[in-house]
């Protein structure tokens, strides 16, 4: 009778040690290495969802020099000069806004470089190679090429400008460079395209750039297009602006930035993305004091749930392009109280009728 009870307790000690160890998760080595934790009784256990945002921040034409033919006197080259080369000084009242977002990007329309050979046209900028401090230290990440300014110094100063970014670790697209970066796990392509016509060829080279930007090699999560398009000193985006930028969205651009206006123009939101027609100048030394200072930034953020967009939205930043009315000195600056409110209902009048 003593033995049969043993045999009994010895039973169900050896019962409930089984069901114990088999609730305990199990480390599985699968033949390749790989070590995956699972549940003897419910299989795998489920991963995290994995949420990142990107912010981009944008602006529009940054030229780093001068017309040769122009006075020196007040001129950006001036600045830099009565600034002792301090280059912190020109970004210095937006930094804050580049520096905490992931990605800042704008239009570089002019070349940097020492080539003396200019293009037969009315206006030729150019700067010095050491301008690319001017973006690094305000936290400019890339710069677009694609403008028509570019080539003011012809083949040569384009190739400068070319090897002076990318000694400077500052990324650049256009013409024939397209930029990927990643940030945050999620790749991000940029092209950048001229808008001058909307015509059966150049969608087609808009739609290679934007399939060679989604390839298994590149695999971009994520793709802006920056389009120098337009009329200078049109507040309303022309026929070929609208239906390029629409275009952009229907092929699956994810955000289309526009510049070339010199002046604001407004936002359209088409089929729930952004087209940004003309943020206007930015630190601008084509002009040492134009009439239309209004300018803005634009911010856009990206909410990614394991690396698949799920949701996104922008918002814009008025600034004027100079930090003092009277005359341009180059500095970039937000705007606050009226003057905001001014340049937000100006932003908002341009953009009334783009949706429909």
């Amino acid at each position: 009778m003593f033995l049969k009870k043993k045999l009994i307790i010895l039973f169900l000690c050896f019962f409930i040690i089984s069901f114990v160890l088999s609730s305990i998760p199990a480390i599985v080595v699968s033949a390749d290495t790989d070590i995956q934790l699972t549940n003897t009784l419910g299989g795998s256990i489920p991963q995290e969802d994995v949420w990142s945002t990107i912010t981009i921040s944008a602006a529009g034409d940054v030229t780093l020099g001068r017309d040769a033919i122009t006075a020196y006197y007040g001129s950006f080259d001036h600045e830099v000069e009565l600034q002792k080369s301090n280059y912190s000084y020109f970004m210095k009242n937006v930094k804050h806004l580049f520096e905490t977002d992931d990605l800042t990007i704008v239009n570089l329309e002019g070349p940097l470089t020492k080539a003396t050979i200019a293009a037969e046209k009315q206006f030729r900028f150019k700067g010095s190679a050491v301008y690319t401090e001017v973006l690094k230290q305000g936290s400019i990440e890339a710069v677009n090429l694609a403008n028509n300014h570019m080539f003011d110094y012809q083949d040569q100063g384009y190739w400068d400008t070319v090897s002076n970014l990318s000694g400077a670790n500052l990324g650049y697209f256009g013409f024939e460079h397209k930029y990927l970066t990643e940030v945050k796990g999620i790749k991000i392509g940029m092209l950048g395209l001229l808008g001058w016509d909307s015509s059966k060829q150049k969608k087609e080279e808009i739609k290679k750039a934007v399939e060679s930007l989604k390839e298994q090699g590149a695999g971009a999560n994520l793709i802006i297009a920056s389009f120098h398009w337009g009329e200078e000193r049109k507040y309303t985006p022309n026929k070929i602006q609208k239906d390029l930028g629409r275009y952009c969205i229907d092929i699956g651009v994810d955000l289309v930035l526009g510049h070339h206006p010199h002046v604001v123009q407004g936002i359209e939101t088409y089929k729930g993305k952004s087209i940004v027609y003309s943020m206007g100048n930015f630190c601008f030394g084509g002009n040492k004091n134009p009439t239309d200072k209004d300018a803005y930034i634009y911010q856009h953020s990206f909410n990614f749930k394991n690396n698949v967009l799920q949701q996104e939205e922008g918002q814009v930043i008025p600034v004027s392009i100079s930090s003092v009315k009277t005359r341009n000195n180059y500095q970039p600056t937000p705007l606050k109280g009226i003057e905001a409110d001014r340049v937000m209902n100006k932003i908002k009048n341009c953009s009334l009728g783009l949706n429909q």
